[in-house]
């Protein structure tokens, strides 16, 4: 991995965040806020329950991007098989990062509803009653499984490592980077709302992950050549 990657991943997962997981992933922030969070907490256990939950999403991406890390580390490519697989990788990013900017519905077409299934609904439901700090965290180890075709760029991006470390790393950074925006949901919920804004930053992060396609498959480029 190069320091550039990590950057451009942080970049992404960071202005992306603002679009497409406030978007997707925000109600399910409100949702936990109005039912788990009291409001006569103080306001330093009302931000620990939220990096609590942030910290469980964070930890479910690690361990899948050690999975798919792992994954790749077990394929045996040669040369010209490695160009083709991150030429397909790079236009798997394009067509998500035109998804993201709206101009496309791939993301809609790779997206399963995991929360349809009753021992998602019923595991979300329990953690949802319950206000113990601890169950901050479950909650976010759930929520981090959803599918997402945001998410699959990174899980991608896991697996061309061909590394179980560099792997879990993307998946971590990239889930950290997203924790300023869903933890700041409730404080700016003003500002999501105006679309200019939203619209903004899932604009520049449509550009960068099409960017980083082009590159992608420069890469392959370069093993066939």
């Amino acid at each position: 991995m190069e320091s550039f990657s990590l950057l451009t991943i942080i970049t992404i997962a960071f202005l992306g965040s603002f679009g497409h997981c406030v978007g997707m992933c925000g109600g399910i922030v409100v949702a936990y806020t109005s039912s788990k969070v009291n409001n006569s907490w103080s306001k330093q256990k009302q931000s620990i329950s939220h990096l609590l939950y942030s910290f469980g999403r964070v930890t479910s991406y690690t361990i899948l991007g050690a999975i798919f890390g792992l994954l790749g580390s077990l394929s045996t490519f040669s040369k010209e098989a490695n160009g083709y697989f991150l030429i397909f990788v790079g236009i798997i990013m394009l067509l998500v990062g035109i998804s993201i900017s709206g101009q496309f519905k791939f993301l809609t077409l790779i997206e399963h509803s995991l929360s349809k299934q009753s021992w998602y609904k019923k595991s979300f439901k329990k953690l949802l009653s319950d206000s113990s700090l601890k169950s901050f965290y479950l909650l976010g180890l759930l929520n981090g499984l959803l599918p997402c075709g945001f998410v699959y760029v990174f899980i991608i991006m896991a697996l061309g490592t061909a590394s179980i470390f560099w792997g879990a790393l993307v998946m971590f950074i990239f889930g950290v980077s997203t924790i300023p925006a869903l933890f700041s949901l409730g404080f700016f919920i003003g500002l999501f709302k105006q679309n200019t804004y939203r619209a903004l930053f899932i604009k520049i992060a449509s550009i960068l992950v099409i960017l980083f396609s082009f590159s992608t498959m420069y890469k392959g480029y370069l093993f066939l050549s």
